[in-house]
């Protein structure tokens, strides 16, 4: 079983992202959850590589110990399973759902799968664990 304490850490993170209409872009960067309060503020940052070119991106959210996911202005967002496997989100008018797969711990991914009349793309995101920083 997986817990909060499990994701602590910086990660090296890799993603693709697939649209429906063929383009394709992919992102860069860092994930690291840092601890607070009873849960963990989680921030990527790193580049978005797009067709119209490169840019800097970050994005937030918060999780408690039982590994719910929030957005940063506290909406809840979905439920990480644990062992891995798959959790949704209703975005009106749009589908997320995500398959977590930490079969190869503590390198793992997050596939999304975005549909509905606004949105049509995958998104797999890897991670990997860097060492802590040195002193």
């Amino acid at each position: 079983m997986r817990g909060l304490e499990g994701f602590l850490g910086t990660w090296q993170l890799a993603r693709e992202i697939s649209h429906g209409d063929g383009s394709a872009a992919r992102f860069e960067g860092g994930a690291e959850w840092r601890p607070e309060g009873a849960g963990a503020v989680y921030v990527e940052r790193g580049e978005l590589v797009m067709g119209q070119g490169r840019f800097a991106a970050e994005r937030r959210y918060l999780w408690d110990s039982d590994l719910r996911v929030f957005f940063e202005d506290g909406r809840f967002f979905h439920q990480v399973p644990a062992e891995g496997g798959a959790a949704a989100h209703w975005c009106d008018p749009d589908q997320y759902d995500v398959h977590y797969d930490f079969s190869r711990w503590p390198e793992w991914q997050a596939r999304w799968h975005v549909r509905g009349p606004r949105k049509d793309y995958v998104m797999v995101s890897h991670y990997r664990p860097l060492p802590p920083a040195k002193r």
